[in-house]
């Protein structure tokens, strides 16, 4: 795999380790700012709703720009915004950071995977996007735990400090390592934007926003499931977060080498795997080794279809994949906000701890149902094309 790659991970361990780790220093960014636990919540919010808006928006402005270029570019934006939001003195500033730090995010993962398909020939497509979201996921395993651990002995500004750090990281490494990409072929929004008129882009996403959503019903509660119903201390949760990453980590390779093998047929096991080891978790949620287990095989299981779904929709895209490219991201943003507004409905409802993960196969099985879908298109188009070259 091109060293280039590295580079590009690098970029993806930051922006992972931003967006998941203020859930790990809430409460003292709460204290700090002199807010409750619900207000300070909203810098979660702050941060996925600046994905989903900067993705198509960024990628919009910048359809112009080398591919490089845009990547400095939007990598350049997440350091400042974390630094910004290091040195916020409120919570209506760190709001604003925080919504600032996230508008890069989809427009790099966008144009990220578009390079990192264009480095390798076309049989290791899939791989080489994995690569780059080999980053993100390790962010899940180390950089989390680490940046949880640094904000609550120095301080949460220590730790968006730190990620800071690694932007810049970043930054060097994308200028030193990545190639030069040229402007993109005949750059055009009106040409971005007409990829969205296949359909078969708008059910790569669907599959993305319902199959994902399934891992986030889940994941979303995963600490009381695991205090108040597996039995474990509130200290091993860290641990067991990290045992997840772990398996998002393997998912995540796994999914990007099936897929450049066989892409729909691996696309369908592992949403159907998905639904299965979610709905396990309902009984094995009551042991605490069989917790600890399913919620590794959650991770494998989930992050397979990440990479399958980027390499699925750049190839829909025809000629012009960053716009839909950088959608995946705010798609993923959705899976976020339907699984965990879904997972807290059933609890609300009374129906337990337990219940999100009813909820999360279900999403995955809705997934699995728009694949078939999309996977029967494929077929009539591959019948429909040889019978035109006859006629």
């Amino acid at each position: 795999m091109p060293i280039a790659l590295l580079a590009l991970a690098v970029g993806a361990f930051g922006i992972g380790t931003t967006e998941f780790v203020m859930m790990g220093v809430l409460p003292q960014t709460a204290a700090t700012f002199g807010v409750d636990i619900p207000a300070a919540g909203h810098l979660i919010s702050a941060y996925a709703l600046g994905v989903v808006v900067g993705a198509p928006l960024l990628t919009a402005v910048a359809v112009r720009l080398p591919r490089k270029i845009m990547l400095l570019a939007m990598i350049a934006l997440f350091t400042a915004g974390n630094l910004l939001f290091a040195l916020a003195p409120d919570q209506r500033f760190g709001l604003v950071f925080r919504f600032l730090t996230g508008l890069p995010h989809g427009a790099f993962f966008g144009a990220g995977a578009v390079v990192a398909a264009s480095l390798v020939k076309p049989g290791d497509r899939a791989k080489a996007v994995s690569m780059m979201f080999l980053g993100l996921t390790l962010a899940n395993v180390v950089g989390v735990p680490l940046g949880t651990l640094l904000g609550q002995q120095v301080g949460w500004r220590f730790t968006f400090g730190v990620v800071a750090v690694f932007g810049l990281l970043a930054v060097l490494a994308i200028a030193k390592l990545v190639p030069h990409q040229g402007r993109p072929e005949q750059p055009s929004l009106r040409g971005e934007l007409g990829a969205f008129r296949r359909p078969q882009v708008w059910l790569a996403l669907g599959i993305v926003m319902f199959g994902l959503g399934g891992v986030f019903a889940c994941l979303s509660y995963v600490t009381p499931l695991m205090t108040d119903v597996a039995g474990y201390q509130p200290g091993s949760v860290t641990l067991l977060l990290a045992l997840a990453g772990v398996g998002m980590t393997i998912g995540n390779l796994l999914g990007g080498r099936l897929a450049d093998k066989a892409l729909m047929p691996s696309l369908y096991v592992a949403l159907l795997s998905l639904a299965a080891v979610l709905a396990v978790f309902t009984v094995t949620a009551h042991s605490k080794v069989g917790a600890a287990i399913t919620i590794f095989l959650v991770g494998v299981a989930g992050f397979m279809i990440g990479p399958m779904m980027q390499t699925r929709v750049m190839l829909k895209a025809g000629g012009t994949p960053s716009m839909v490219s950088a959608a995946v991201q705010s798609a993923f943003n959705i899976a976020n906000s339907i699984g965990a507004y879904l997972g807290g409905l059933v609890i609300a409802g009374g129906l337990g701890l337990v219940a999100p993960n009813w909820v999360g196969a279900g999403l995955a099985v809705v997934g699995l149902a728009i694949a078939v879908v999309s996977g029967s298109l494929d077929r009539r188009e591959t019948a429909r094309t040889p019978a035109m070259a006859e006629a």
